[in-house]
């Protein structure tokens, strides 16, 4: 039976500490599967079909990863696909009380998903899809924590919105 996991996220945008994990999860796991959360209440730079070709362009060369979208509860979807692991990412101290809570939460809500935490690699570890659009914002640097295709397309649309 194939080991797989789900990989959620935001991913807005893609960097390479997402990829670090999901490369490193794939240590773990036969499959993962990378999926974006469409959350409607969130502000965000990219729509749901920008960030998914995002995702698949920056992640072409690796086996064993497909991507998704989902709306809803990440336990309906793990269900439903007959996953059982979540993984999930963690920077810092900080990280840490809001995935717990999470892993909590989806615990209670199906006791045979497991929440599995991966530390980000020190390269990585202070970047944020957050930090990396503050930064592109005021023309910061930002090439070498994103893809270059991602690193294009974060320049472009703040291009647009200056024009704007």
């Amino acid at each position: 039976m194939k080991r797989t996991a789900i990989y959620p996220g935001s991913f807005d945008p893609v960097t390479y500490g997402h990829m670090d994990i999901v490369g490193r999860g794939r240590i773990l796991f036969d499959h993962v599967i990378v999926v974006i959360l469409n959350n409607p209440g969130k502000k965000t730079l990219f729509t749901v079909p920008e960030r998914l070709e995002m995702l698949k362009e920056s992640m072409k060369d690796l086996t064993g990863v497909s991507f998704d979208t989902f709306d809803g509860l990440l336990v309906d979807y793990a269900r439903d696909r007959g996953v059982r692991a979540i993984l999930r990412g963690m920077r810092a101290v900080s990280d840490f009380e809001h995935e717990f809570q999470l892993a909590l939460m989806n615990r209670k809500l199906n006791r045979n998903i497991e929440t599995v935490f991966l530390m980000t690699g020190m390269r990585w570890f202070f970047t944020s899809s957050s930090i990396i659009k503050e930064a592109a914002m005021f023309e910061g640097d930002i090439s070498d924590m994103v893809p270059p295709n991602v690193y294009q397309r974060v320049k472009a649309r703040f291009k647009e919105m200056k024009k704007a």
